[in-house]
């Protein structure tokens, strides 16, 4: 079992930077690829970023290419989500999840998942 625990979400004006963390507990952190995943109003939840156990592999959805940097401290049992140059589009609930292997896009494939923070950009 892994516990997850996501924060950092607020109220940011567009073009700011928010960093989001997530917190795991429970079995070996290091051994899991972790994904975060968005979710906004009346929408799918969506992939967002994924990186691998060692924070050697990350992949990101083509809208954040660019903006948000998924990264890894193992020794701290964290996931971060740095996010620069936001945009309303970004609003949404973010959850951070866990799986075993490698990374993947697909939110089927994770195991486990954090409750979600609040993301939200004023225009």
């Amino acid at each position: 079992q892994v516990q997850l625990v996501e924060s950092g979400g607020r109220l940011v004006q567009a073009g700011g930077s928010l960093r989001l963390s997530c917190a795991a507990s429970g079995r070996t952190f290091s051994s899991y690829a972790m994904g975060w995943f968005r979710q906004a109003p009346g929408k799918e939840r969506e992939f967002v970023a994924c990186i691998n156990w060692n924070g050697g592999s990350t992949y990101s959805t083509d809208s954040v290419k660019g903006r948000f940097t998924i990264s890894r401290a193992n020794a701290m049992n964290t996931v971060y989500l740095q996010m620069t140059s936001l945009e309303p589009e970004d609003t949404a609930v973010y959850y951070c999840a866990a799986k075993e292997g490698m990374g993947s896009r697909a939110r089927n494939e994770y195991a486990y998942w954090g409750q979600g923070t609040q993301v939200t950009v004023s225009s």
